[in-house]
């Protein structure tokens, strides 16, 4: 259950509303625009073909009317001892309420549930407020990767994006 969402006013008003966690489906790519680019999703797309081999899980966090507002994944094969988190977003107007900290704890949850005992992921160096959640859920930095991925611009023209990710883990 989701807590509160403050109104964008910022006054004393806050909306509850309960939410769930399931897997990320591919019905559900169309109500996901709001994660990022046609290219984007087209590589979420190709990630869920993995999730039916269990190579990954994605999750999604959905209001109750079944709508995804947060995702992420949990890739099983970049390290034998953790799962790795990665293309975690939540919807821009709801960030900050509480969704990015649940869909962690409920990745988490099923990091365990594969009998892994260590979450890892790579937070971009330039994106302090993920990193800032990311040390309050206890994760730790232990080294620091240059890393690189296509992105889709206005025009639908593809450029490669590079850039310096603080890599990090995390106990469970």
């Amino acid at each position: 259950m989701l807590q509160g969402v403050t109104t964008e006013d910022d006054s004393a008003d806050t909306v509850t509303m309960p939410v769930t966690v399931r897997d990320l489906l591919p019905r559900d790519l169309p109500a996901c625009t709001w994660s990022g680019s046609a290219t984007h999703l087209r590589h979420v797309e190709r990630e869920l073909a993995r999730a039916a081999s269990g190579e990954v899980d994605y999750l999604a966090v959905c209001t109750p009317v079944d709508l995804p507002v947060a995702i992420g994944g949990i890739d099983y094969q970049v390290s034998k001892e953790a799962g790795t988190l990665w293309q975690l977003a939540v919807l821009p107007t709801l960030q900050s309420c509480g969704l990015g900290t649940l869909l962690i704890r409920a990745a988490e949850q099923r990091i365990r549930h594969r009998g892994l005992r260590r979450a890892e992921l790579a937070v971009e160096e330039d994106n302090p407020r993920a990193r800032a959640l990311y040390e309050r859920l206890g994760y730790v930095a232990y080294g620091r990767k240059p890393q690189a991925w296509d992105v889709e611009g206005p025009d639908g023209s593809i450029r490669r994006h590079e850039t310096v990710c603080v890599l990090m883990r995390k106990g469970l």
